[in-house]
């Protein structure tokens, strides 16, 4: 690792080559959820060459570091998703045998209404899974202004869909 921090781009290579199996085990075992774990190594290795200066060996190896990242990482994932699915289930990343092709056109349509700023929170938070300090640097917006769109996002969908379930009869 000390190489890799001092500009060998190899050494990130190697590093890469002999962990990323290992954490990818861990994370499928634990979620039994194959994309989450491809995603979740991924992101961890972002992780690591973004704040690649942060490592200090003298507080642990290499491996137990990147262990952690991955699993606070997986945590943060399935917890959001977790919530959302609380808030609205029909958001969730969309399974084919969980939602007609029908539902899923109408989760469309209504994520569509919704007014240009507040489709971009939706559709970066809840299908991109970024945190709001990163949609707020990607908008260029305060984390306050990311968390207000988000709720008034949620509150139209729900009206939204309520209301297409009323028509529709299906309630």
């Amino acid at each position: 690792m000390i190489a890799y921090q001092n500009g060998d781009e190899e050494a990130l290579e190697r590093i890469y080559t002999l962990l990323r199996q290992p954490l990818y085990s861990f994370i499928f075992r634990y979620s039994r959820d194959e994309q989450l774990a491809i995603d979740i190594v991924q992101d961890t290795f972002v992780k690591l060459q973004r704040y690649k200066h942060d490592y200090n060996p003298r507080k642990g190896k290499l491996k137990s570091y990147l262990f952690q990242i991955a699993y606070r990482l997986m945590i943060t994932k399935l917890n959001r998703r977790k919530k959302w699915r609380s808030l609205l289930p029909f958001l969730t990343p969309i399974q084919k045998e969980e939602f007609l092709y029908i539902e899923k056109m109408t989760i469309r349509e209504a994520v569509a209404k919704l007014p240009e700023r507040q489709r971009a929170v939706v559709l970066l938070f809840y299908y991109h899974d970024m945190l709001q300090e990163e949609i707020a640097e990607i908008l260029g917006i305060p984390k306050g202004t990311v968390k207000s769109r988000l709720h008034m996002a949620i509150k139209r969908l729900r009206e939204e869909l309520e209301e297409k379930e009323y028509e529709t009869g299906s309630k």
